[in-house]
């Protein structure tokens, strides 16, 4: 089954070398891409440079696009991904003796410190998930995927999807149990 490619004409007309047609490409793409870094890596320079370098391999590969095939944007999170898994990995192998530092987490003097803070708390626990977790949650709540182009994207069933999403979800519930209304003496 083939579904239309919203991005078919924009990809033959960078892969043509039209500079109209890459800046609406990095203008459409990056913001997404440095969404889903910025999710994955926790990092904002991080997430800059993996969102570059997955518009960098869009803008060569647009040449040689095949329509049809996939869709550009399922193909684009795919590389997104995998650059970020690429860094993930590289950051394990690291030995370091530093401490890293550690969010301030007592309570904020107003609100829009508070939701800084409830933002930080919850970023924090989001990096804590696994791997696979993290991915599912990021790519259907913050990327807005359907779970089907999830599913795809990840290379797993729809079923599969739902288990993480529900792993995940759970887990982020327990580590951030304690924002709950109603919480504050537990």
């Amino acid at each position: 089954m083939t579904t239309a490619d919203p991005d078919e004409d924009l990809v033959r007309r960078v892969g043509q070398g039209d500079p109209a047609a890459i800046q609406a490409m990095v203008a459409r793409k990056l913001p997404r891409m440095l969404a889903l870094a910025q999710r994955m890596l926790g990092d904002p320079v991080e997430a800059e440079d993996v969102a570059q370098d997955a518009l960098l391999r869009a803008w060569k590969q647009a040449p040689g696009w095949t329509p049809g095939k996939a869709k550009f944007d399922t193909w684009l999170h795919r590389v997104g991904l995998n650059l970020c898994y690429d860094r993930l990995r590289k950051r394990r192998e690291i030995v370091t003796d530093a401490v890293p530092e550690r969010p301030d987490e007592s309570a904020a003097p107003d609100r829009g410190l508070m939701a800084a803070d409830v933002g930080v708390r919850v970023d924090a626990a989001l990096a804590r998930l696994p791997d696979r977790q993290r991915e599912a949650i990021v790519l259907c709540h913050y990327q807005e995927l359907t779970n089907i182009e999830a599913a795809a994207l990840m290379s797993v069933s729809v079923e599969a999807l739902e288990s993480l999403l529900s792993r995940g979800r759970r887990a982020l519930r327990q580590a951030l149990a304690d924002m709950r209304p109603g919480a504050e003496g537990a």
